[in-house]
């Protein structure tokens, strides 16, 4: 049984990034969200097993958007994947009941390390 992944990033590169990543794993991306808005939005009509969240983007920024879902579906599993690793953005990520974050650029093995400690 595949997993349903929603990626919130407003990159083309990383959807192929992503998309390259997952390709034979148990994860599937079930949606692609360009802006915190619209994975707000789709979240409630996707239902993924997991989101990965990019913090960066046009608009609403991904904690933001992180810390709505997370309102709205306490049970959401959010995984953030982004360059600005600062310590105060692992704390805000942490304190919100985000599960994970990843370093830009990811590797497989660390994005499906994330992935199974986010679903644990």
């Amino acid at each position: 049984m595949s997993r349903r992944v929603m990626v919130v990033d407003d990159s083309r590169l990383v959807r192929v990034q992503m998309e390259d990543v997952l390709a034979g794993t148990e994860y599937e991306i079930a949606a692609y969200c360009r802006s915190g808005e619209e994975a707000i939005t789709q979240y409630g009509e996707v239902k993924p097993d997991l989101v990965t969240m990019d913090i960066i983007m046009q608009g609403m920024d991904g904690l933001d958007a992180s810390e709505e879902i997370l309102r709205e579906h306490p049970e959401a599993r959010i995984v953030v994947i982004s360059s600005l690793a600062y310590d105060d953005t692992y704390e805000r990520a942490k304190a919100m009941g985000v599960r994970g974050f990843v370093d830009k650029p990811f590797h497989k093995e660390q994005l499906l390390k994330a992935f199974e400690e986010a679903l644990a």
